[in-house]
């Protein structure tokens, strides 16, 4: 039997209806033998009238699709004709109906009630005890197959179970909230605890030198390092600029050595040209301005010792430990002791410097590049975990030794100190060596603003491939 497809809407904005319009075979067609027996189907007393399900209109503003009205359906053959015609007759009574509520769906229009407005239908129900006897294949079962799908269609769906509420997540609290009161309590009393150690310190010292001992100690061991006879004389000018440039170095480094230990999300990558691990371009920088400075370390070796220059901060007198003591202790008792850089180092200079430069930055060279994407993978004899136990202490180390060496320079002789370091030249007078200070440091703080991955990402880009991802 062929049947009219129901069509719904478009599939898309401004399209035809869907499915196309055509039939559809939903029962084979009656034979000869059984038309007589469908032709009671179409009586008026074999159906019932069940209302159209009205749908969206198809198109905007239009009306609901179809329009009112109602459709005769025929309902399930009993056993036998008599009984057929007994149900039939019964579909019009309450007792072989069913009151469904109509399934409301959208509003028609903006602000509007559900649609179609609330009530209920009455439509056939097939007897579900009766138990009709065979009968040959006629539309019958597609007759009852209508009903049923119209039972289906207007009965009310189960209402869903409500999904289990999750218990109320506290809000995580944002990376940023309360970070400077964070910062404040956690290092404030480290902060208070070191002041007070210090002046416990001064007080310390300013009693010891004050005693018979203390003065003794000092007059014997007056804190100026002690020289071979063939120690050169001054600092050469290849000095000053080995020392501008560890300064900008240095800085630089420390400042891209936070920036990769903070960054969570960067913003950008940088990979070699033939392809291997990506890293951030701030750790590019750092790795860049890391091997610049093994450069410079090591013609700074070289000329260090071609030149002479390493007894003046490598000790060649055991004497040399009491002088540091005598020195650390006039610091302290805030009598400092006399300052000479042209000429020597006292020799607590000397050994902070010593350590610095021939056991800190060995340690800062070794375990950044074992930390660093540079180390040969099959090299398994340094853990990484060592790197990374060493790497940063050597920096807090680096950091407070630049501290505490910019605030003596400042305070023991700034013109005598900066000619000395800056100019090349024995002059406490003259201010050249101010200027010429006050130009690197302006270098120096360029440099700091430019180290950003906004301004290095096109410089990487020109050793590799720079990536968002």
């Amino acid at each position: 039997m062929q049947v009219e497809l129901r069509r719904g809407l478009p599939r898309v904005p401004g399209g035809e209806p869907w499915p196309p319009a055509g039939t559809v075979d939903v029962a084979d067609a009656p034979t000869e033998d059984t038309a007589a027996d469908v032709a009671p189907v179409a009586d008026a007393a074999e159906t019932a009238e069940v209302a159209l399900r009205r749908g969206l209109p198809r198109v905007p503003g239009g009306e609901p699709w179809p329009p009112a009205g109602s459709v005769r359906v025929a309902v399930p053959a009993a056993a036998g004709a008599s009984a057929a015609a007994a149900d039939v007759a019964d579909v019009a009574e309450p007792a072989h109906t069913v009151e469904v509520p109509l399934r409301q769906g959208l509003p028609r229009v903006e602000g509007g009630e559900p649609w179609p407005p609330a009530g209920t239908v009455r439509v056939a129900a097939p007897e579900p005890e009766a138990e009709p006897e065979p009968q040959p294949e006629t539309a019958a079962p597609v007759a009852a197959t209508v009903v049923d799908d119209a039972v289906a269609k207007t009965a009310p769906e189960p209402a869903p179970k409500p999904a289990p509420k999750p218990a109320p997540q506290p809000a995580p609290a944002s990376a940023t909230a309360g970070k400077p009161e964070g910062v404040v309590r956690q290092w404030l009393p480290w902060a208070i605890g070191a002041l007070l150690l210090l002046a416990a310190a001064v007080f310390g010292a300013r009693w010891y030198v004050g005693t018979e001992a203390g003065a003794d100690f000092i007059a014997r061991y007056n804190g100026i390092q002690p020289l071979p006879d063939n120690a050169p004389t001054g600092l050469p000018g290849w000095l000053n600029w080995a020392h501008f440039f560890n300064m900008f170095l240095m800085a630089l480094i420390i400042k891209t050595g936070i920036d990769v230990r903070r960054e969570k999300r960067p913003a950008a990558y940088w990979q070699p040209k033939k392809g291997g691990k990506k890293i951030s371009v701030t750790l590019w920088l750092h790795q860049l301005l890391d091997v610049a400075w093994v450069v410079l370390g090591v013609v700074f070796f070289v000329l260090l010792f071609t030149t002479g220059q390493w007894m003046r901060i490598v000790p060649t007198s055991w004497d040399a430990i009491p002088h540091a003591v005598s020195a650390g202790l006039q610091y302290l008792s805030l009598d400092w002791p006399t300052e000479n850089p042209w000429l020597y180092y006292n020799a607590l200079q000397e050994l902070s410097y010593f350590v610095t430069v021939f056991i800190a930055s060995p340690l800062a060279i070794v375990s950044g590049f074992r930390m660093s994407s540079m180390w040969p993978a099959s090299w398994k004899a340094v853990p990484v975990s060592w790197a990374r136990a060493v790497h940063f202490p050597t920096m807090i180390y680096f950091v407070a030794f630049v501290v505490v060496h910019v605030f003596l320079v400042l305070t023991t002789g700034l013109r005598g100190n900066m000619n000395a370091m800056f100019a090349a030249r024995e002059d406490a007078t003259s201010w050249i060596g101010v200027v010429l200070f006050l130009v690197a440091a302006g270098v120096t703080a360029l440099g700091w603003f430019f180290a950003r991955a906004s301004v290095v990402a096109p410089v990487a880009g020109k050793t590799g491939k720079v990536s968002k991802r």
